[in-house]
């Protein structure tokens, strides 16, 4: 039964310390058997405050933009990777001064950029992101498929003769979203077996995100033999950049009931909204975890946010006792992809970012309040 401390201010992210260390576990069992590196992927993932535990298990940080990888080389240290779809002019000098591995999407990127990224230091790394042409997204559809049809993630086939492979030091595809270890086996034998000429040219090839390494029933031992057999064959090193995976079932966002209004359904109305804080909700869309709920009990609620916004609805779910004013909800699964994407739409006050740690601790890491909302806004 999870144990969160009371009183509690809400809405509050809250990070469990004790599920963060076994899921950080899985990550050293990989890189040793398999002989890989793992990065963070930061656009998933960014809490400094947990930072300092997360370096002692990752090879460095991955970023999609100058700020994510100013965070990374100032806060996460080690090596910093960076893909955007498009980089702008202004932003690669500072850059070069961060990234030890900097990615193109493009040969028109690549061609533009690599003069500038070579005099800054030969010893770079540079890699080229390819459209592997291998679908596997199990979450969202098409709106999170790298592959997709008119992807613009990727150099695609017909123009690999375009790229100047004797400066390519690294091939990345990332391909997947929330994949099981058929993905991400699929995946790797996939780039096995269509861009073999390819990697004969480079020295490493990054597997991307999206590989969800903690989450039930994923099995690492088929992604650690896939790895060691494509690593066997090619003789190269392999990177993983897994977001969500480092972090699947490791934290929790908890709110607290406002008002039930009733409108043929009862609607508790909470603390905390869908479009401010919770946002892949609502995009995925999919429906999170509550805990303490079950499709037996016998009190249905549709569990709402307080923003003006009509679809500001979190899910409906069934709980054993009826909910009143001053409950706290808890979501399970909160960690990937919320705070790092929320917003103030509203007004709405942005949730604390907690610790629990393992002794059943409860630290406030940060608190935000009206400069947070007015500073936005020029």
């Amino acid at each position: 039964m999870l144990s969160i401390p009371h009183p509690l201010k809400t809405p509050a992210y809250i990070v469990d310390m004790g599920k963060l260390k076994a899921n950080l576990a899985t990550t050293t069992r990989i890189k040793q058997q398999a002989g890989c590196k793992i990065l963070l992927a930061t656009k998933a993932f960014a809490l400094p405050a947990v930072f300092p535990l997360m370096r002692d298990y990752l090879d460095g940080s991955t970023a999609s933009g100058l700020h994510e990888a100013r965070l990374g080389f100032e806060d996460f240290g080690k090596e910093v990777h960076v893909y955007s779809p498009a980089y702008a002019q202004f932003e690669m000098a500072e850059l070069l001064t961060l990234a030890d591995h900097l990615y193109f999407n493009s040969p028109q990127q690549l061609t533009q950029f690599l003069p500038q990224a070579r005099a800054a230091s030969p010893l770079k790394q540079i890699g080229i992101r390819l459209n592997a042409g291998y679908s596997n997204a199990t979450l969202g559809g098409a709106l999170y498929d790298p592959c997709a049809p008119c992807s613009r993630f990727g150099t695609t086939q017909q123009h690999l003769n375009e790229l100047p492979w004797n400066d390519i030091d690294i091939l990345h595809f990332h391909s997947l979203c929330e994949a099981t270890h058929e993905g991400s086996v699929g995946l790797i034998n996939h780039v096995a077996t269509h861009f073999a000429d390819y990697i004969a040219r480079v020295k490493t090839v990054n597997f991307g995100g999206g590989h969800l390494l903690n989450k039930a029933g994923y099995n690492i031992d088929a992604l650690i033999t896939a790895i060691k057999n494509f690593r066997t064959r090619f003789g190269v090193e392999v990177i993983l950049e897994p977001g969500a995976g480092l972090v699947v079932d490791a934290g929790y966002f908890a709110t607290r009931v406002l008002d039930i209004h009733h409108n043929e359904k009862d609607i508790a109305i909470l603390d905390g909204s869908a479009s401010c804080h919770l946002p892949d909700v609502l995009e995925v869309p999919y429906t999170p975890p509550v805990f303490g709920t079950d499709d037996a009990h016998p009190h249905p609620y549709i569990l709402a946010g307080a923003t003006c916004m009509t679809g500001d609805i979190l899910g409906e779910y069934r709980f054993e006792h009826p909910l009143k004013t001053g409950d706290i909800i808890v979501f399970g699964d909160m960690l990937h992809y919320t705070f790092v994407k929320n917003n103030t739409f509203n007004g709405t006050p942005l949730p604390d970012l907690a610790l629990l740690h393992e002794d059943g601790r409860y630290e406030v890491v940060r608190s935000f309040g009206y400069q947070d909302f007015r500073g936005r806004l020029g």
